[in-house]
C-alpha cells in the first residue's frame, strides 16, 4: 500500500492511509486480546477488534473511491451540484473512519488494562495508532467541508479525535 500510494498508481489519499492504519491497529488489538488469557472478556474483545478491522478496511477502500470521484469533480468545469455531492461524501467517509478509529482506540485502552507484557505494549501502541488515524480523518472532514465550516460533521469528527487521543493517553498510562 505505501508504494502504490506514493507512486500514484492508486487514487488513494490520506483517508485510505488513515483507514488502513486504524485497521492495522485493530489487528494488533485482536492479537493482544487473545494473549490476555486470564481476562474473561478477551474473546469478545478480540472478536470486536476483528470486526472493526474489517469495517475499517471496507471504509478505507470506499474512501479511496470517493477521493477519486471528488478529484474528478474538482477537475471538471464548475458543476456545483456534482461537486457538492462529491465533497459531502468525501466528508462522510472520513467521519465514519474517525468514529471507527475512535472505537479501536477505546478498545485498545481497555485491552491494555487486561493484557500483560508485550501484549499490553501492543495494545497501547495500537491505541496511539488509532488515535492518529482518527485525528487524520477528522482533519479530512474539516478540509472537505471547507466551504461549510459550521457543519456539525466537522465538530463531531474533532470530538472523536479528542476522545481517541484521551483513550491513547489512558492506554499509555497503563504501561507506566
Amino acid at each position: 500500500m505505501p508504494e502504490q500510494t506514493a507512486s500514484g498508481d492508486t487514487p488513494a489519499g490520506a483517508g485510505f492511509a488513515a483507514g488502513t492504519t486504524a485497521a492495522a491497529a485493530a489487528a494488533l488489538v485482536a492479537a493482544a486480546a487473545r494473549d490476555a488469557e486470564d481476562w474473561e472478556e478477551a474473546g469478545g474483545a478480540a472478536a470486536q477488534a476483528a470486526a472493526l478491522r474489517d469495517r475499517l478496511t471496507r471504509l478505507a477502500e470506499q474512501d479511496a473511491e470517493a477521493y477519486a470521484r471528488a478529484r474528478t469533480a474538482l477537475a471538471r468545469p464548475a458543476r456545483d451540484a456534482e461537486l457538492a455531492a462529491a465533497l459531502a461524501q468525501a466528508a462522510d467517509l472520513p467521519l465514519a473512519l474517525a468514529a471507527a478509529a475512535c472505537d479501536v482506540a477505546d478498545l485498545a485502552a481497555l485491552v491494555s488494562l487486561h493484557a500483560g507484557g508485550s501484549a499490553q505494549a501492543d495494545a497501547a501502541a495500537a491505541s496511539v495508532l488509532a488515535a492518529a488515524a482518527a485525528r487524520a480523518a477528522a482533519h479530512l472532514v474539516a478540509v472537505n467541508l471547507g466551504m461549510a465550516p459550521d457543519d456539525e460533521r466537522a465538530r463531531r469528527a474533532a470530538g472523536l479525535a479528542g476522545a481517541a487521543a484521551a483513550a491513547a493517553d489512558r492506554a499509555l498510562a497503563t504501561g507506566s
